[in-house]
């Protein structure tokens, strides 16, 4: 048990640069409200709904992570921060990051029957912050849920959603494969291959400076024509008064 709750903290470690130890890791609300969690996820499972909802109320009170006993956990869970809330029928996979005010929400069935209403996150799946994940749909492996997005629909693996209604964006294989990119939002430039290779200065933004030392020339081109056409009416007028 000792070496499992040892794992969980590396892991959030891992992916979180705040924390100078593992105590410190212990503080965090998001920690507390999985382990409570842990304990009323049995309890609901040995049908005590009453008792489950009783931790269920307490941490929510002590996190203001507001996690249903219902729903199914994985390993490694990182709740970065609070105010989220997750649903009875989700289910999370393992090594799953979720940052603050996120819902892991549900919809009313149609046929008024209960059963899965919650999402699934499968493995590896990072949530940013404020994001609404709605309904019974599957967010595959390695998938990114932008900040604010609302995912109504399944999600790919490895692909990344943003916007209102969610939809996917292109993102290099190179870098979704990576272990891990903070936030669920991968940058327009792969920014430690730039520091590896000791280049000074981004490629796009070498190229970007061009483009505009290019444009600038054409636009003080057209100004010396424009300010050449201008003279040559003068000269005429002047002519035709003499």
């Amino acid at each position: 048990m000792f070496a499992a709750l040892t794992d969980y903290l590396d892991s959030i470690q891992a992916r979180d640069p705040a924390p100078r130890s593992r105590w410190e890791i212990l503080l965090y609300p998001g920690v507390l409200a999985v382990g409570l969690h842990r304990v009323a996820h049995w309890l609901f499972e040995g049908k005590l709904f009453f008792l489950a909802r009783l931790v269920n109320h307490l941490s929510r009170f002590l996190t203001a992570i507001d996690i249903h006993p219902g729903a199914t956990i994985g390993r490694h869970l990182f709740i970065d921060h609070g105010f989220t809330v997750i649903g009875e029928t989700a289910e999370i996979g393992d090594n799953v990051t979720i940052y603050q005010c996120v819902t892991l929400g549900g919809t009313n069935p149609t046929n008024g029957v209960p059963g899965k209403r919650h999402p699934t996150l499968l493995d590896n799946v990072i949530v940013g912050s404020g994001a609404q994940i709605l309904g019974p749909i599957t967010v595959g492996p390695r998938a990114r849920v932008g900040a604010n997005a609302v995912v109504t629909d399944d999600v790919p693996e490895g692909a990344t959603m943003v916007g209102v209604k969610a939809r996917s964006t292109l993102v290099a294989a190179e870098t979704w494969q990576r272990d891990f990119i903070p936030y669920g939002t991968p940058c327009r430039e792969a920014c430690k291959d730039i520091v590896e290779s000791g280049e000074a200065t981004p490629p796009s933004i070498v190229e970007l400076e061009a483009r505009v030392a290019e444009l600038q020339a054409q636009v003080a081109a057209l100004a010396e024509r424009a300010g050449q056409g201008d003279d040559k009416p003068a000269v005429a007028r002047k002519r035709s008064r003499t």
